[in-house]
């Protein structure tokens, strides 16, 4: 690797002759440790012209640094980095700078959750033996042959100049024709390219929502429910109330009067993963029709349905244009892609593409162009299918596993997903639960955050099985099972 000549600057602090100056930058810069062992330095032209002197000076100056074994000299090749050249010294940790400014007033708005993004899953989670954790693709399963096509393809001479231009607000055609005559429409969805916005991922589609339809509104949302999704809605201080859903979901006739927006997980509710039927969700647009409020539908993993074909989504039903669809190829891809899409009537689409534009533009379009590939040649079905397949099988080895160990599930959801939600007895604080476990190399994911309010239960847990092989499930849920048998005999 070479250095680059922008870096080297010379300090007018520096005492000495231009030829001393320039050895003393050069030696800096190796015992601080930015020029490291092996690293090619810029030619004696190059670094001249860049310093403005002349190339004789810093001649001697690599020679003088090559005397003292700073630098090698490898013929034509140029000087190098010597592997013999002094080491950066190690000061050990240093002490930290103390800081002046007082945060509490120099902050004008505070956005930290209530607990951390991503605070169940260690970084090193794939280094556990047995990760019930939800939200991981298995890389095994993902078609890496097909998406390196589909991303040099994106990369040709065809689209290269559309995704090397500012596209301003707008996103990828093909991206968009394509969850408009493909995706939309298995979810009994009827849609044009004005009233679909590519986001990134769901987590930025129900940001747009929240700050185009929350600020300052009375607004309800699923109890227990996602928990960022609280996080956003206090950023724009709407006032939040928490609906209790029980084995159906969401109970329409308990939203409370007053309400002006509704956030809802009909086809898959997070966390229980249970499913709005029919006859709810026909009230629950009435209920949103009395009250006049708008319906934002999370329907973040109905490609998960392998047991059974998914419920129409509540977006199919609604007649009036009040309900929003957030979408998501995060979960059916992979995590790390943040590729989602917000669905609504053009005047809303309209607004949240401006707001998407003050913030971020639009989503890289390299990545547009590599997903409408790889979804328009087939490669995304024959993904689904092979999940399907994977999940069928660990999902039949999870409730084995669980029944023979005397688990108890809470819910489990009828059409599929990727996760089971799980209840301890009573007494169990699943906090406790999850660090002992990790000691035993199981994760999984305490419940408690999921829940509104000052007294959560703190017995229930998720169990997610999208990252664990089928042969490793029955002795993780063993552990499992052990160690909330200890923990019983201890209380």
């Amino acid at each position: 690797m070479a250095v680059p000549v922008e870096t080297f600057f010379l300090s007018q602090n520096t005492q000495g002759t231009l030829q001393a100056r320039i050895q003393q930058m050069v030696a800096e810069g190796i015992l601080s440790g930015r020029f490291r062992n092996g690293e090619k330095l810029p030619s004696t032209r190059q670094l001249a012209k860049h310093l403005g002197v002349s190339r004789i000076t810093v001649t001697l100056a690599y020679t003088e640094l090559q005397a003292n074994d700073y630098l090698v000299s490898r013929g034509r090749s140029g000087y190098f980095v010597s592997e013999n050249a002094p080491q950066p010294p190690n000061f050990g940790p240093l002490a930290p700078s103390e800081d002046k400014v007082d945060w509490d007033q120099a902050l004008a708005r505070r956005y930290l959750p209530e607990r951390p993004l991503g605070a169940a899953k260690p970084t090193d989670w794939a280094s556990y033996r047995f990760p019930f954790i939800y939200g991981q693709a298995d890389a095994k399963l993902f078609d890496h042959a097909n998406w390196r096509l589909c991303a040099m393809q994106a990369l040709g001479a065809k689209d290269f100049t559309a995704l090397t231009q500012d596209q301003f607000d707008m996103d990828d055609s093909e991206l968009v024709t394509f969850i408009a005559r493909h995706s939309l429409p298995r979810r009994g969805i009827i849609a044009g390219p004005d009233e679909i916005l590519i986001t990134m991922g769901a987590q930025n589609a129900l940001w747009l929502a929240a700050q185009l339809l929350g600020q300052k509104r009375k607004v309800a949302v699923e109890d227990p429910c996602y928990p960022e999704l609280r996080s956003l809605l206090r950023q724009v201080g709407a006032q939040i109330s928490p609906v209790p859903v029980d084995e159906e979901g969401l109970p329409p006739e308990n939203i409370p009067k007053g309400s002006q927006v509704i956030f809802t997980t009909p086809s898959h509710q997070c966390p229980t993963s249970s499913t709005l039927p029919r006859h709810r969700r026909e009230a629950l647009l009435k209920r949103a029709a009395e009250l006049d409020a708008i319906i934002v539908e999370d329907d973040y993993e109905f490609e998960m349905s392998f047991l059974s074909p998914p419920s129409p989504a509540l977006k199919s039903l609604d007649e009036d244009g009040r309900v929003v669809y957030v979408g998501s190829f995060s979960k059916s891809l992979f995590p790390g892609l943040r590729l989602g899409y917000l669905v609504g009537s053009a005047e809303f689409i309209r607004e949240a593409r401006a707001l998407r534009a003050s913030v971020l533009r639009h989503p890289p379009g390299h990545i547009q162009r590599t997903a409408a590939y790889f979804l328009s040649l087939g490669h995304y079905d024959a993904l689904i299918r092979r999940i399907g397949v994977a999940l069928t099988e660990r999902r039949q080895a999870m409730e084995t596993a669980i029944d023979q160990y005397g688990l108890e599930i809470a819910g489990k959801g009828a059409h599929g997903g990727s996760s089971l939600w799980m209840q301890a007895p009573a007494d169990i604080d699943t906090h406790i639960f999850a660090q002992n476990l990790r000691d035993k190399g199981v994760l999984i994911e305490p419940g408690e955050a999921f829940f509104a309010g000052p007294s959560k239960p703190r017995n229930y847990y998720r169990l997610g099985y999208s990252s664990i092989p089928s042969e490793r499930i029955p002795e993780g849920i063993a552990r499992i099972s052990e160690a909330l048998a200890q923990m019983n005999q201890q209380g």
